[in-house]
């Protein structure tokens, strides 16, 4: 048989006298929810702080990203307005030539062929200065649907798919396509 069991009470098992407690925790039970609550209270505070100086952060960066599509919208307008400066400054003596050819009197026509040539030549000029080139296929260049534009397919004696004839030059401006050029497509032999 065992020995009969005791019922063990906590408090008896406790000693009395607190002089005679260990002295293990200087805190009594009832302070540990108080330093508990300091604590979270404390971490709170810093929380929210961080919490403030993010939401700073995140309202100037806000600003600054609409402070730099606004710069961006307002340069891509005038953009837009003063884009063709550089190219019309380049075409006003090419007016100027040709209006001080119409104010000439009594001009031979050795003349006025003479005055378009220079005309002409101002004109170079000023495409290649502002990276304006000609699209000029010659007949048995491959045709480029990119650069060229077909108006009809004929019997030639060019290649099959190559350029038969070229009825308009096009142009590039700085390697875009601002008008392709008008030609006729070889179909080949018939």
């Amino acid at each position: 048989m065992s020995a009969p069991q005791e019922d063990l009470d906590p408090k008896a098992a406790a000693p009395q006298d607190p002089a005679q407690a260990p002295d293990a925790c200087a805190a009594t039970p009832a302070d540990v929810p108080e330093q508990a609550g300091e604590n979270l209270a404390a971490l709170l505070a810093e929380a929210q702080a961080k919490v403030a100086e993010y939401h700073d952060q995140l309202l100037r960066a806000h600003a600054e990203v609409e402070n730099v599509r606004r710069r961006a919208q307002e340069d891509v307008a005038k953009a837009r307005k003063f884009g063709t400066e550089s190219f019309a400054e380049s075409l006003i003596p090419v007016r100027d030539s040709l209006e001080a050819a119409l104010a000439q009197e009594d001009q031979t026509a050795e003349d006025w062929q003479k005055g378009v040539e220079s005309t002409l030549r101002q004109l170079n000029n000023a495409f290649e200065r502002n990276q304006m080139r000609e699209i000029a296929p010659q007949p048995g260049d491959a045709f480029d649907p990119h650069k060229h534009q077909a108006i009809s397919n004929v019997p030639s004696e060019q290649p099959q798919g190559t350029v038969a004839q070229a009825l308009q030059k096009g142009y590039l401006i700085a390697d875009r396509v601002l008008r392709p050029a008008l030609v006729m497509v070889s179909a080949g032999q018939s």
